[in-house]
């Protein structure tokens, strides 16, 4: 195993300089969208009543991180340091973009979603660096001590804060501009750009797919497990701290899905910038990582939602 994950480190990726140009449009178009949704009553609520955002967003920034790094360790013995990386680069990441779709699809909490995932996009400019920064350098130091199959790396946490501020900070701040000059219209082309965003994301990521299917195909087995068992920590620890911590059921839900979903895209995005990772080092395995989770994450979170949405909800259950 040690040699087929060796393999799919050196893997060279079909994309280029032109496709993370295009990915960089896409998800600014997409969080110019995602803004265009969030409302000043949705902070309001937030701040009237915290419990439900401050249980989400450490959930995602403090817990996911936290139980990815461990999850790490715990199979360190069978991966290399770029599959773990792209595990800890995804965990790192915010909330992803068809949070709020699947939310609302799974009979959860709308608003609470669309909240965490305007808080958490702005949240990540500073904490996806820092928490990438901290346990990737974690687990690169760990793995230079018991594993023959570390390569050298270091993590620019300045460079990825750059990177993030472009890729989420300026569209989230325009589109909350816009919506707030162009109210009427922004209810025009709300409901037709978010569906056009998550369109232009699926088929940007079905592109890159058949464009590497011969790499996906033959290092299919061991990342669909490990990206599997991944997500499945995120989707119930999500959804455990909610219920453990005395959120409403219906806010069970959007918690876990908040977590579960995450925001691939970026991930990619950082993953490809020639700035943070030099051409020269091996990032195959983090890319692969990243891009089956772009695919799983829909697929795990489309198949909740049809089972949550038929099941009811308890409201007044704390």
């Amino acid at each position: 195993m040690h040699e087929e994950l060796l393999l799919l480190d050196q893997l060279e990726l079909n994309f280029n300089s032109q496709g993370l140009f295009v990915l960089n449009l896409v998800l600014a178009f997409v969080m110019f969208g995602v803004a265009l949704e969030i409302k000043p009553h949705h902070f309001k609520e937030v701040f009237k009543k915290p419990k439900s955002a401050i249980i989400g967003f450490f959930s995602q920034f403090i817990m996911l991180p936290a139980l990815t790094f461990l999850f790490s360790m715990l199979i360190s013995d069978f991966i290399t340091v770029g599959v773990a990386l792209g595990m800890i680069m995804v965990a790192s990441c915010p909330g992803g973009n068809i949070s709020n779709f699947i939310s609302h699809l799974a009979k959860g909490n709308t608003a609470l979603s669309v909240s965490l995932t305007g808080i958490s996009s702005l949240g990540a400019i500073i904490l996806t660096p820092i928490n990438f920064a901290f346990y990737g350098n974690m687990f690169i130091n760990y793995a230079e001590k018991h594993s023959d199959l570390v390569q050298p790396l270091t993590i620019d946490p300045v460079q990825m804060f750059i990177t993030v501020f472009i890729i989420l900070g300026i569209p989230l701040i325009a589109g909350l501009q816009f919506s707030r000059y162009f109210p009427a219209f922004t209810q025009k082309i709300i409901k037709p750009i978010k569906t056009f965003s998550i369109l232009a994301f699926i088929g940007f990521i079905a592109v890159a797919f058949s464009n590497n299917f011969t790499h996906f195909i033959k290092h299919f087995e061991w990342v669909t497990l490990i990206v599997f068992f991944h997500n499945l920590i995120a989707l119930t620890s999500g959804f455990y701290l909610a219920k453990f911590t005395g959120l409403k059921q219906i806010n069970w839900r959007t918690v876990s899905i908040e977590t579960g979903i995450q925001n691939s895209g970026l991930a990619l995005v950082l993953i490809f910038n020639p700035k943070i990772f030099p051409p020269e080092l091996e990032v195959g395995a983090m890319a692969y990582i990243a891009a089956w989770w772009g695919i799983w994450h829909i697929i795990a979170g489309l198949t909740m939602a049809y089972f949550w949405r038929k099941t009811p909800i308890s409201f007044n259950s704390q």
